[in-house]
């Protein structure tokens, strides 16, 4: 196992949707093994494998540190097939580190994917769960969490984050 390094926004493989994943063979397993280590050395509750610069639908999520006794989940080729109510939390993402806001997800979610050896696996989660779910599926998808934002907070992030930029060259 081994602590790869996450891409940062505004890198182009972030905004790319992420290709199925065919084969479960081991370097799949490898991957798999250094997301986790990946996001615990972050430290994060998510992690998707294009954060890793491997556009892979593969995500691999662990809330336990907010709710104890909460597996560590590893999706692939995961979709979310059912959205309901609406909820509002602060998020932030390890590929804009420094960076919270306050968004608006469903409340629940029920989920279809693969477990890491290829089993269906089926999932129910609202809260905390339901949000890190939507998360690292729209990193899959291409999406980030600022894109999800309002047009004015957007562009607030965007000016902050060249002015950061501008900074951290002088």
């Amino acid at each position: 196992m081994a602590v790869r390094k996450i891409i940062k926004y505004p890198e182009k493989i972030l905004r790319e949707k992420t290709a199925q994943v065919g084969e479960f063979d081991p370097e799949l397993q490898k991957l798999i093994d250094d997301m986790i280590e990946t996001m615990y050395a972050a430290p994060g509750v998510g992690l998707a494998a294009n954060q890793v610069g491997v556009s892979k639908q593969l995500a691999v999520i662990d809330i336990s540190v907010r709710e104890e006794n909460a597996p560590l989940i590893i999706l692939v080729n995961p979709v979310i097939t059912l959205q309901e109510g609406e909820d509002e939390a602060e998020e932030g993402c390890l590929s804009i580190p420094d960076y919270t806001t306050v968004l608006k997800r469903a409340l629940k979610v029920k989920v279809k994917a693969l477990d890491r050896h290829g089993k269906p696996l089926e999932l129910e989660a609202q809260g905390l769960l339901a949000r890190a779910l939507q998360h690292e599926i729209d990193h899959l998808n291409g999406i980030l969490f600022v894109d999800r934002m309002s047009r004015i907070k957007r562009e607030f992030f965007k000016k902050r984050y060249a002015r950061e930029k501008l900074l951290s060259m002088n």
